[in-house]
């Protein structure tokens, strides 16, 4: 079923024709199931096949009167199939078609979502590769911590995004579900084999207890597998906005031939695919919490939950598909200055190796706050005069009562902070 219904646009999933073609394969295989337990004829249901189709435009037009589409989709069904449509539709309630339906559309879905994020995945690899060892600043808090390398930032995002399509091959087994129950999950007056024939023949599996639908924690979960992956989307996009303003210009996303940034300021290059994205997974957590409170519904059924699932699920897939193809976009495309990185780097005059002076003056034997307050006494002078932190120290007679100038400089070897990369590359294996 997937093979034969997915398409290469994750919106046409979400089509009426995709839909009613799944539901017609479930109504069909539905007759199959019940002529192997003997009841219906098998000559019936091969005149069935042979005949069944629906008109897209002859649905809505049913629905306009009878306010409901599965009733319109099987009277529009029956009309093709004349006297044996008497057979149509038997034992069932809506929701077996539909919420089965649904399970054939979230795996076909995930399908896409799937090979989006293996594609982001070695893109990611690439180039977390290829800037392995290129020296930055680290930033806690927005201000420079220690030294870094851009690699590391990219190989961050890469195991996130593993996490991520883990968690989507995980949502896509949970939704990968149908159901045909009968009108409060009893089989009343459907079979059990029917629903696990059907299931089988869409590879889906059966519910293993259902009211009229699905419970819809299963929805819920799926939901926040998308939103999840969203954000982090959104993370790796606004790291790349900080990167790409003006005083910092380390990293910008793809400008192209004739892209325009500002109808006023012609010199603008304004992170606007980062932006979108930033926005878009708004709506994906929103989604998210719309889709948590469709759980809790009204004994064996009501219809709230219809309302909003025909909203946010497809608007939810389509939006995670775009926003990764765009991201995959930004990747493959970023541009990134190693001269910038290195000239930030050294923006606060060595502050950023205040702590491995801290931890040579606590190995010289200096108890850890008065350490500390030496470097931070020297650091804020730094800070405020815009002085060199290394000249500071090696002037200051407090440090040099227990560092030489030749440990100062050992100190101040970036090498240092970097020596251990090659082995969190190697933990990723990347």
């Amino acid at each position: 079923m997937i093979e034969r219904y997915s398409l290469p646009e994750i919106s046409r999933i979400w089509s009426d024709e995709f839909k009613f073609n799944t539901m017609l394969a479930i109504e069909m295989l539905v007759l199959e199931a019940l002529a192997k337990l003997n009841k219906i004829p098998s000559s019936a249901v091969e005149r069935i096949k042979k005949k069944a189709r629906f008109s897209l435009k002859e649905i809505k037009k049913i629905e306009e009167k009878t306010q409901h589409d599965v009733v319109a989709f099987v009277h529009n069904v029956a009309q093709y199939i004349g006297q044996d449509a008497k057979y149509l539709h038997m034992g069932l309630t809506s929701s077996d078609i539909l919420d089965t339906t649904l399970g054939v559309q979230l795996k076909a879905a995930s399908v896409i979502l799937e090979q989006d994020l293996a594609k982001l995945l070695k893109v990611l690899a690439l180039s977390a590769k290829k800037h392995k060892d290129m020296v930055c600043i680290g930033r806690t808090h927005g201000i420079h911590a220690e030294p870094t390398t851009f690699g590391l930032k990219l190989a961050l995002w890469y195991e996130e995004t593993k996490r991520n399509l883990a968690r989507i091959r995980l949502a896509k087994e949970e939704v990968s579900v149908g159901k045909i129950s009968g009108a409060v999950g009893t089989y009343a007056n459907i079979e059990p084999y029917v629903e696990e024939y059907v299931c089988r023949k869409l590879g889906l599996k059966p519910a293993k207890i259902s009211t009229q639908i699905i419970q819809r924690d299963i929805y819920a979960v799926f939901m926040s597998g998308l939103a999840i992956t969203a954000s982090s989307l959104e993370k790796f996009a606004t790291e790349i906005r900080h990167l790409q303003r003006t005083e910092v210009l380390e990293a910008e996303e793809p400008f192209g031939r004739g892209q325009k940034g500002s109808s006023a300021m012609p010199h603008k290059r304004n992170p606007v695919i980062c932006e979108r994205i930033c926005g878009l997974s708004r709506i994906l957590r929103a989604n998210a919490l719309a889709a948590m409170e469709n759980i809790s519904l009204w004994h064996e059924r009501d219809i709230s939950h219809s309302s909003v699932e025909r909203i946010i699920l497809p608007d939810s897939t389509i939006a995670l598909d775009y926003m990764l193809h765009k991201f995959i976009e930004v990747a493959e495309g970023l541009k990134v200055y190693p001269d910038n990185m290195l000239e930030n780097l050294v923006r606060t005059r060595g502050l950023i190796f205040s702590q491995r002076v801290l931890l040579a003056l606590m190995e010289k034997g200096l108890r850890r706050q008065k350490a500390y307050d030496i470097v931070q006494r020297i650091a804020m002078k730094s800070w405020q005069e815009k002085s060199d932190f290394k000249d500071n120290l090696i002037r200051d007679k407090d440090i040099s009562r227990y560092l030489s100038k030749k440990e100062l400089d050992d100190i101040f070897d970036l090498d240092y902070y970097l020596r251990n990369v090659h082995k969190i590359f190697c933990r990723l294996s990347l």
